[in-house]
């Protein structure tokens, strides 16, 4: 199959030694991430680049490393954050809100916050520390594991929430949080009964990470405004927004997409994705490492219907490959109760939290257990527990290493 990119991105691409011997041959193989990282940056070295990084116009970043080795990479200052706010302007939900002046907090994970501290620590008067991004956007989380959070660390948290609500006319601002994240703050504000203190805010949106579907419906019901999901990476930026009836809609400037069976058989897809959006350096058939589902298990891009987790991450089961969105959908339609979840296979434990901290009675458990072997083709029993232990990069994995 011939891929060749259309007339810009091969204009955008000839020029960068990585791409050459693909522009000769007119065939443009899947790029992979140890392939951007070979040679780096040279690899990469084009004489407008150099300009580019001798005029402040571009820099070298790293990725935050959350879902793989951390990653090199050329572009733009503040490249995500421009990309992030162009989506939040003009979604349709969330849109009205950033046009009247709403400020942001960002409620996820304690590397991102860290990730703006180093930011700010460059800037000259600093304050060591700071969790302003810019003008708009305050990171809020300070601990790895949001179950952790005590009354004062929440009562902190809900402080900063009402200054930022406070600096509005109208008290309104937009909630940017990993699902989880917010679901913690959301059951501790239950449990200490803090809600004359938390300003509703006028839009939700959920990113970072997979949002299992209980945890999405905790939240609506929580919250009376949009709740929406984007789905993106740092090295791309923002592809996919939810709409109102929980619909992806493609955010595609810049970008075109493919999908690639993962093995036959198995409706799962690898998202490969062609993007100019960075122009220094344009990623031409990327492979993202995340994985999607279609309406009619086609590889048509125009009927992703989920994004279902990591393609590394993909369990191999005697009935197929499994992916995180498999085992969340039967868990989301055997109990709504059910917060947290990890599958050690090779146990034949599901371990899962509930939103109200108590067991699934014994009859529901055990249905839990048999449903999940069923997916699996494997003997699992499910287990309550009071905590599921969260990962280094501050997100929870679904399955036990």
């Amino acid at each position: 199959m011939n891929h060749l990119p259309t007339a810009e991105v091969l204009d955008r691409v000839r020029n960068i030694p990585l791409y050459r011997a693909s522009v000769e041959r007119g065939h443009f193989p899947v790029l992979e991430k140890p392939e951007i990282a070979r040679d780096f940056p040279a690899n990469w070295m084009t004489p407008e680049l150099e300009r580019a990084l001798e005029s402040g116009e571009a820099e070298f970043v790293l990725s935050t490393g959350t879902n793989h080795a951390r990653m090199q990479l050329i572009r733009p200052p503040y490249f995500l954050l421009r990309s992030y706010y162009r989506l939040w302007s003009e979604h349709p939900e969330l849109g009205p809100s950033w046009h009247d002046g709403a400020r942001r907090v960002s409620l996820t994970t304690v590397l991102a916050t860290e990730h703006v501290a180093r930011v700010n620590a460059k800037k000259p008067g600093a304050t060591a520390g700071e969790r302003w991004l810019d003008e708009r956007t305050l990171y809020l989380n300070r601990q790895l594991d949001p179950a952790s959070w005590d009354r004062g660390e929440v009562e902190r948290i809900l402080a900063e929430i009402r200054e930022v609500s406070a600096a509005h006319p109208r008290g309104s601002y937009l909630l940017d949080c990993s699902g989880y994240h917010l679901a913690h703050l959301v059951r501790k504000v239950d449990e200490w009964d803090l809600w004359a203190g938390f300003p509703a805010p006028a839009g939700i949106v959920h990113a970072y990470e997979y949002t299992p579907r209980n945890v999405r419906a905790y939240l609506r019901a929580h919250f009376d405004c949009p709740v929406v999901d984007l789905f993106g990476s740092t090295e791309l930026g923002y592809l996919f927004h939810s709409d109102a009836d929980g619909r992806y809609q493609p955010y595609l400037h810049d970008m075109s997409v493919e999908l690639l069976p993962v093995e036959p058989g198995s409706g799962i897809h690898s998202l490969i994705v062609t993007s100019i959006r960075n122009p220094h350096m344009p990623l031409v058939r990327y492979r993202s490492g995340d994985c999607v589902r279609t309406t009619d298990g086609s590889a048509d891009p125009t009927r992703i219907e989920s994004f279902c987790g990591r393609e590394k991450e993909l369990l191999r089961t005697p009935r197929g490959l499994v992916a995180q969105a498999d085992l969340d959908a039967v868990i989301a339609e055997t109990s709504p109760r059910v917060f947290l979840h990890q599958l050690a296979p090779e146990e034949g434990i599901l371990r899962y939290t509930t939103f109200d901290g108590k067991p699934l009675d014994g009859e529901r458990e055990a249905e839990l257990g048999l449903r999940v072997g069923d997916l699996t083709g494997r003997q699992v029993r499910a287990a309550h527990e009071g905590h599921v232990p969260i990962g280094k990069s501050g997100k929870h994995a679904w399955l036990a290493a």
